[in-house]
């Protein structure tokens, strides 16, 4: 496994439960409105979950990785590029995918978009400011671009330190993919239009994992409760982007795209080890 730079952390302690008592499990999310809307129900009860209570924590998805990393957290939204390096602990839900369907993180400039933005971000002479090393957009860069110079920033400061001039291009997740021109900036890449130009699948960019030493039937039931959550948002949707059929269930479509882009990363030598990718569904 690739070295993530994390210092040793003590084993984190597992929260215990009374034997009669309600099930506490502690669920983390992104405040993005695609994690808000798959999870709203829960938070606001209106849903049955039986004697499981949920409590939610919020977190920006890079940080949510790498406390994943640490086994901090029993339930989480996290990037699919994370999940390689979290899949022997934690098992990926089958509902709650953040996938686009031929759209995807944004690569922008200062500067309009160049003949092939391919190769000037390969140049060298540019730094791309990026959301993340865990990120699935980053890994998507690295895919599309392997020689692209990077700098991390946080997702929500990238387009004013690409409008600053601190970096030349930069990578957007998140609201800044629609709001990037009102700061004057320039689209040069759309990597959800270019995996589906290379693949012909959709981009799968984040899930939501569950950790394995629950048992099997509690993670089947916290499928279960995350799938009945989503059904109700979609019965009062407010959001659009990233959610779709795929958020409800990954099925056939979702699951070869994430098999495809954990096999391609691993064959780019960008993933260490193949990824042997465990789907709990709702039953």
């Amino acid at each position: 496994m690739r070295s993530t730079g994390r210092q040793r952390r003590r084993p984190p302690r597992r929260r215990r439960v009374a034997a009669n008592g309600p099930r506490t499990i502690h669920l983390a999310h992104s405040p993005d409105a695609d994690d808000a809307f798959m999870f709203w129900a829960l938070a606001a009860g209106r849903i049955d979950t039986g004697d499981r209570r949920y409590v939610h924590e919020l977190g920006d998805i890079e940080s949510l990785n790498r406390r994943a990393l640490a086994g901090e957290l029993e339930v989480t939204a996290v990037s699919l590029h994370a999940y390689a390096y979290l899949a022997d602990r934690y098992a990926l839900l089958a509902h709650g995918a953040s996938i686009g369907d031929r759209y995807g993180p944004r690569i922008v400039a200062r500067v309009p978009r160049p003949a092939d933005p391919r190769a000037a971000l390969g140049a060298g002479s540019l730094r791309i400011a990026v959301p993340g090393e865990l990120t699935t957009a980053f890994l998507a860069l690295k895919l599309y671009q392997p020689a692209a110079r990077h700098i991390v920033v946080p997702f929500d400061q990238i387009e004013e330190y690409v409008a600053a001039g601190r970096a030349e291009a930069g990578l957007l997740i998140h609201e800044g993919q629609l709001t990037y021109a009102d700061r004057g900036l320039h689209l040069w890449a759309d990597l959800g239009e270019w995996w589906h130009d290379e693949t012909g699948l959709p981009l799968p960019l984040g899930g939501n994992v569950v950790r394995r030493d629950l048992g099997d039937a509690l993670m089947r039931d916290i499928a279960r409760d995350l799938k009945a959550s989503i059904q109700y948002g979609l019965a009062h949707r407010f959001v659009g982007m990233y959610v779709n059929a795929y958020t409800v269930d990954y099925g056939p479509t979702g699951r070869q795209a994430v098999a495809e882009l954990l096999a391609r990363a691993h064959g780019a030598g960008l993933l260490s080890a193949p990824v042997d990718v465990t789907f709990v569904a709702a039953t």
